[in-house]
């Protein structure tokens, strides 16, 4: 365990967040092992944890703030701002549905360093399998996704539920498998964040609002602020990325973190 003030733990794992969040390595394994090896654990401490992804949504907001505002204010009379929120909405409510249900489970059962790194090396794993078997691309815009396939995409994304999976990482190679677009993929990922994460910090905060004080306020403030700048820099940058690169570099990352945490949680800190 690396001893830290908190509040620089709270600035760590804050950037940590933005850098993670979008890119399939799992934003939530990664702060659970930062967490371990920091000594930043806990109830307030996994509260933080995801109240802090609210920081990188945000980035979301402000980089596609125009689209987003455009698809608000024609819901009224555009079919394909309505069939733009509805796609989001129901690649949204499976995950949901399922976080609900098995909260407590989950948080309980599956938030350890070894359920991470043992699901960063097998993502990783599938990732590059996905890579060389994705079909030829046939959705290329949000707005033209069948309700069908969006739903398909949320069914995907309820594999994340399980630490170390990536929301992100669920969600774009679910979409490549079913002939998405790369760019439209990585775009559609970001836009189910925003109601995902929003509704699971929602829900974390309600069923732990008797335990926050005003100093976890405030790291969750610093770690806030610093999700949000980092995820700034990972959001205008990752689709043009993963256009020229696709998502291979990510897969080896994901295996070479894993395996290293597998020895280290396995072995050294066993």
């Amino acid at each position: 365990m690396i001893e830290t003030p908190q509040y620089l733990e709270a600035l760590l794992l804050g950037l940590l967040e933005g850098l993670t969040e979008f890119i399939p390595v799992s934003s939530t394994g990664h702060l659970i092992l930062m967490g371990s090896l920091l000594g930043f654990e806990g109830e307030t401490e996994d509260v933080f944890k995801v109240v802090i992804q609210l920081g990188a949504i945000l980035a979301v907001v402000v980089v596609y703030f125009t689209k987003l505002w455009r698809v608000f204010v024609r819901l009224p009379f555009d079919e394909n701002a309505r069939r733009f929120a509805a796609a989001i909405l129901l690649a949204f409510l499976p995950a949901a549905m399922l976080g609900v249900a098995f909260h407590d489970i989950i948080k309980g059962v599956l938030f350890s360093p070894l359920v991470v790194c043992t699901a960063l090396v097998v993502g990783g794993v599938l990732i590059l399998v996905a890579e060389r078997a994705v079909p030829t691309p046939r959705h290329y815009y949000v707005e033209e996704f069948p309700y069908s396939l969006s739903l398909r995409i949320g069914l995907f994304q309820c594999l994340a539920l399980v630490p170390g999976v990536s929301r992100s990482g669920a969600t774009i190679i679910g979409s490549l498998m079913m002939g998405v677009d790369r760019r439209a993929a990585a775009e559609f990922s970001f836009f189910v964040a925003i109601p995902t994460m929003v509704g699971a910090a929602s829900y974390d905060l309600f069923k732990n609002r008797d335990i926050l004080t005003l100093d976890g306020i405030g790291l969750i403030a610093i770690g806030f602020a610093a999700a949000f700048v980092s995820a700034l820099l990972v959001v205008r940058t990752l689709v043009d990325f993963v256009g020229k690169y696709g998502f291979a570099p990510f897969a080896w990352y994901r295996i070479v973190i894993g395996l290293i945490g597998l020895a280290w949680f396995g072995w050294f800190a066993g």
